[in-house]
């Protein structure tokens, strides 16, 4: 039984590789790291943690219990990192209306998401680099089919997470 999703390498080496299907969180053990094969997208290059695959898998006979990729429909490789810019008018907006350790979600116009965290302002540094090393970012924007992911961050204690296309 095929499973089509969209899927964030977790984990790669050279022997095998662990996907995590960003819709409902399930993670698929692949029998082995085999880049993609013929006829699919970037044929000799094997998988790399961080990936995100909108793929085809099965369960790899005869016990079904690790997977294979069947196709590839993309592969891309989202990037998130920090800002030098300050976050923006909007986000010390929102910020202001939140109190300490609150977080608001707003959509952008078009692609993507806004996060917008407050923290204790000697707490910056620590949410930022929790935000950039957190896997759940990446899975984010892999569910929302963005390209990069923007850290943003000011003394005072905002924090905003800008998912861009």
């Amino acid at each position: 039984m095929e499973e089509a999703g969209t899927f964030l390498v977790t984990h790669a080496d050279e022997r095998t590789a662990v996907l995590r299907d960003v819709a409902d969180g399930r993670t698929h053990p692949l029998a082995s790291n085999p880049g993609v094969e013929s006829g699919a997208l970037e044929a000799d290059r094997a998988l790399e943690a961080g990936e995100v695959l909108d793929a085809t898998i099965a369960p790899e006979p005869p016990l079904a219990v690790a997977w294979r990729i069947v196709e590839i429909d993309e592969r891309r490789s989202p990037t998130v990192e920090w800002s030098p810019e300050p976050p923006t008018a909007q986000e010390r907006e929102i910020a202001a209306e939140q109190g300490v350790g609150e977080l608001t979600v707003a959509e952008r116009a078009g692609v993507g998401e806004l996060h917008v965290l407050t923290v204790e302002s000697g707490q910056v540094e620590r949410a930022v680099a929790d935000v950039l090393a957190d896997e759940a970012t990446l899975e984010r924007a892999a569910r929302l089919g963005v390209a990069r992911v923007a850290v943003r961050a000011s003394e005072d204690g905002v924090v905003s997470v800008r998912y861009l296309p």
